[in-house]
């Protein structure tokens, strides 16, 4: 199948549909949890978001954002379910880390939860290291870190 990546920002509507889909996937396997991690979700002024579509239907999507001078952290990471393992998530993903060189950042992070088994396989897949947890996910048991150096 064939597969098409749009950069977009936040302000794109299926951007936003794909979001709400991904955070009743997120409710019902983080359970309790959700609450917390949905504070730091916010898709509010993405400027850098990738929509995957398979002909006219949106089917994925990804972000990134800055994290600090050297660093774009990825955000909203979503595949439709029936899409799941036909390498969409993998192709955002190489295309969020494209971007991030072009705006001369030198490194991806992110956090994902040990409920998303999928995510952890694709980010080590993908060459991602595990780190220690950082910023708001330090003390929380079920984040996983992940960093990735893009240049040299």
């Amino acid at each position: 199948m064939e597969f098409k990546l749009l950069r977009t920002n936040s302000d794109d509507k299926d951007f936003q549909k794909l979001v709400i889909k991904l955070d009743q996937e997120l409710r019902i396997r983080d359970g309790d949890d959700h609450e917390f991690y949905a504070q730091f979700n916010s898709i509010q002024s993405l400027k850098q978001v990738i929509v995957a579509y398979q002909g006219s239907m949106a089917v994925g999507c990804g972000a990134i954002k800055e994290f600090d001078l050297q660093t774009m952290e990825v955000k909203r990471m979503f595949v439709l379910t029936h899409y799941r393992a036909q390498g969409i998530a993998t192709l955002m993903l190489l295309a969020l880390e494209d971007w991030t060189r072009e705006l001369g950042f030198d490194y991806c992070i992110l956090e994902t939860g040990l409920k998303q088994p999928e995510a952890i396989q694709l980010y080590t897949k993908n060459n991602y290291e595990r780190i220690p947890n950082y910023g708001p996910y330090t003390d929380i048991q079920d984040s996983v870190c992940f960093k990735k150096k893009l240049n040299g």
